[in-house]
């Protein structure tokens, strides 16, 4: 176990991930929020597992799985554009629609911080978020991060155009 809180703990990737990954990636509800247009292959998602291993320096990113204490993978929660000089990186999170509302992204956050504080020693987070995704917003401003901008009309959607709020978290 990697990083452990009340009901859930984050750990890293495991070549046994490949499923959780395939459906957790080609899940078309929440694509819109990372910009995906295609869905992933196994193939694609096995050589991503393979170097998921590489040290965060050089790839600049890491992908965590959150589990609950049943050790059922239920999200994940990722660190990207991590930058060792202004030490600074950004958060994205995502918990499966059946585990949502039950506190696991509150407390994979709150883990993921306190690594980014501790272990990475960064002086500020950042994410955004889709104007509409309420509970992301709370989320995130529940955990201490400011809202520092709106990108107006930032994605383009089925419906139309659609706002994103920059937050950032300054330790």
């Amino acid at each position: 176990m990697f990083l452990k809180a009340d009901n859930t703990y984050l750990r890293a990737l495991e070549p046994t991930d490949l499923d959780f990954l395939y459906s957790l990636e080609n899940d078309t509800s929440v694509w819109h929020v990372g910009n995906t247009l295609t869905p992933y292959s196994r193939f694609v998602l096995e050589a991503y597992l393979e170097n998921a291993a590489q040290d965060i320096y050089t790839v600049k990113q890491l992908r965590l799985v959150i589990c609950n204490h049943g050790q059922q993978a239920i999200g994940a929660i990722d660190l990207y554009d991590f930058d060792p000089l202004h030490r600074r990186a950004g958060i994205g999170i995502v918990v499966t629609a059946e585990h949502r509302g039950n506190g696991h992204a509150k407390e994979a956050l709150h883990l993921l911080l306190g690594y980014c504080q501790s272990k990475l020693q960064l002086h500020q987070v950042y994410c955004s978020v889709t104007a509409t995704n309420l509970p992301s917003i709370h989320l995130f401003t529940q955990a201490g991060f400011q809202q520092v901008g709106v990108r107006k009309e930032w994605l383009r959607t089925l419906d139309g155009w659609e706002d994103v709020v920059e937050f950032q978290k300054v330790f």
